[in-house]
């Protein structure tokens, strides 16, 4: 396990650390109402179609369904984000447009959009929906944010995984919108935001189809020896029989190469940013998202009971903040490939 230390980041900070909005994914009902029991400011959602990059068969709403949410939500004080955040399909725009149009008419709190064409529909028919900036869009400057606020009013953006904390620091303090990034999940290894790997095994590109890797290309065939995994007949990993199991994607694939079988591009680990806590609160971001739609209502619960406490401790006593043991036990039991990492926001190397 990659141990979580301390980070000194030589930039400017806030002499009043800001405290972020814990957002937290809901991919059902059921993880929509755990995640608010469990302390999110705000819980991120999406439609039962590719209009949102968790398409999967089994998760997301219908519109009874996100009513329902929306309502419960509201209800003990917390907010709502839609996840509009895939591309448009120019031969059947109208799906996006109506999923616009259904964020709307049940009261969400923001849209989460990614195509400039979903940003400006909603900007010029429903201007009073708040709107940020998916990760899909893959904005990595505060020149490209202020882009996005200038010509279409967003209010926040959502970073992608590969800034080193001097690089947000620095976007933060050049920005005026509101700044979210990931605090813990699964870690994008790619260009995020614009990877197209598994389209060329699938024929679906991640931006278009609403997922990477879509599960009707999934395939696990079981045997005496263990089980493969294969990704549109593509095999991408062998597993023994009592190995964890990760969701087969191209860029966590084991393979052949020069004679040696192992992880060809990134290992499965989860980003786990509880270490960089008090540097991020330092420059002002407004939220700090936990990803996870895809993931069990019992993942929900436990890592959002972590990272509220945390963030509450590191509000309360932000220069005697100490990673606890019990958060990091916690979270080991759902971190990919039972590893963590800081990613981006830590380079030794620099």
């Amino acid at each position: 396990m990659n141990p979580l230390r301390e980070i000194t980041v030589n930039e400017s900070t806030q002499s009043v650390p800001r405290k972020p909005q814990l957002v937290c994914p809901a991919g059902s009902l059921r993880a929509l109402k755990t995640a608010v029991d469990a302390g999110a400011d705000a819980v991120y959602m999406g439609l039962k179609d590719s209009t949102n990059a968790r398409n999967f068969a089994g998760l997301n709403f219908d519109h009874a369904q996100a009513r329902e949410g929306i309502a419960y939500a509201h209800a003990k004080g917390a907010q709502v984000l839609m996840a509009l955040n895939t591309f448009v399909d120019a031969r059947e725009p109208e799906r996006w447009w109506h999923a616009v149009d259904v964020a709307a008419d049940i009261d969400a709190d923001a849209l989460i959009c990614a195509d400039t064409a979903v940003l400006g529909y909603a900007r010029d028919h429903h201007p009073q929906l708040r709107l940020h900036l998916s990760v899909q869009a893959s904005a990595t400057t505060y020149e490209a944010i202020e882009f996005y606020r200038e010509r279409f009013g967003i209010r926040r953006a959502v970073l992608p995984r590969v800034l080193t904390l001097p690089q947000v620091g620095q976007l933060c303090a050049n920005t005026k919108a509101e700044i979210e990034v990931f605090g813990f999940g699964s870690l994008c290894v790619m260009v995020e935001g614009r990877c197209a790997l598994s389209s060329y095994v699938t024929g679906q590109s991640p931006n278009t189809a609403g997922v990477c890797s879509p599960p009707s290309a999934v395939r696990w065939d079981e045997a005496a020896d263990g089980v493969r995994a294969r990704l549109n007949g593509v095999l991408i990993d062998r597993y023994a029989p009592d190995e964890p199991r990760g969701y087969p994607t191209l860029c966590k694939g084991r393979f052949d190469v020069d004679g040696a079988r192992a992880y060809a591009i990134e290992e499965p680990t989860s980003l786990n940013t509880l270490a960089a806590l008090p540097q991020l609160m330092r420059f002002g971001i407004a939220a700090i998202k936990i990803e996870g739609r895809q993931r069990s209502p019992a993942y929900v619960e436990q890592v959002t009971r972590v990272w509220r406490a945390a963030i509450d401790h590191c509000a309360a006593r932000p220069d005697d903040y100490a990673l606890q043991p019990a958060w990091t036990a916690s979270l080991d039991r759902w971190a990919e490939g039972q590893q963590h990492t800081l990613g981006a926001y830590d380079r030794p190397w620099r």
